[in-house]
């Protein structure tokens, strides 16, 4: 099974031990599934660790390490554009649907509800779910 995790989701993984996003994490890291990642998701979670509100939450060292085992994932360098007549509603959310796409995920999780993407339920052969939905379908 191949999944994509929404950064919203990893950086959950982070700041709370035994949530449900930390269960997914550690799942993965079990090699329960595979994870598919992109480099512009690694960008984005390196920017994400330099906004002052995450540094007091988080320290980098936490988030470098998550970086450095995500890199063992399926890492897409490159994503073709979204097919005509598919967009994000969010466009920083575009590379979460390309990925999903390109990487034949069976699930895109999320936990944003604002941004649309539950919303969509879907795109192409992945679902998209909230990270509790994910534990109790797949894990």
């Amino acid at each position: 099974m191949r999944v994509v995790l929404d950064t919203n989701v990893l950086l959950a993984a982070l700041i709370s031990s035994h949530s449900t996003p930390d269960i997914i994490y550690r799942a993965w890291l079990a090699a329960r599934f595979e994870l598919v990642t992109g480099a512009a998701q690694l960008d984005e979670l390196r920017r994400v660790s330099r906004y002052p509100k995450i540094k007091t939450i988080l320290p980098a060292h936490r988030i470098g390490t998550m970086i450095n085992n995500i890199q063992r994932a399926i890492v897409l360098n490159t994503l073709p554009p979204l097919p005509k007549g598919i967009e994000a509603d969010d466009p920083e959310d575009t590379f979460l649907l390309a990925m999903s796409l390109t990487g034949n995920a069976d699930y895109l999780v999320t936990g944003d509800h604002r941004a649309g993407l539950l919303r969509r339920g879907n795109i192409g052969r992945t679902r998209i779910v909230t990270p509790v939905t994910f534990c109790a379908e797949a894990l």
